[in-house]
């Protein structure tokens, strides 16, 4: 199964950023959890098949805040979720993308992750995620 998993939004306020959000959608639960090893709060706001997800920095060195610090709030990348991230990394290291993550790592929710540099998918930052 190949599937837009979530949408990533760097955001410098989870409270605000869910509130903007919980204002046009019917009661929906909301899932928040801190990744120290990616140095975010994240909250997630399940939409269908699909999710938004909210990355508030929680260290100056984070790589979301160095997102908000270049470019601002908003979209950060695009989450694929895959049958087999190890294999989905072979292929595209095969076809020549640039990966930043040439193994899996640990994400929210329990996922593997890896991310696919912008350059290989014509300026969107990729993340690849499998259930563990």
């Amino acid at each position: 199964m190949q599937r837009v998993h979530h949408i990533g939004i760097a955001v410098e306020n989870l409270e605000t950023a869910v509130a903007t959000y919980q204002a046009f959608l019917d009661d929906v639960e909301i899932e928040y959890e801190e990744v120290p090893s990616q140095k975010v709060k994240v909250a997630v706001i399940p939409l269908g098949d699909s999710r938004l997800e909210f990355l508030q920095p929680t260290s100056p060195d984070s790589p979301i805040a160095g997102f908000i610090e270049k470019r601002g709030q908003g979209i950060q990348h695009i989450c694929i979720e895959v049958n087999d991230i190890n294999e989905a990394l072979k292929k595209l290291e095969e076809k020549g993308y640039k990966l930043i993550d040439k193994e899996p790592r640990e994400g929210a929710m329990g996922m593997k992750i890896a991310f696919v540099h912008p350059k290989s998918t014509g300026g969107v930052l990729l993340e690849l995620s499998q259930k563990k």
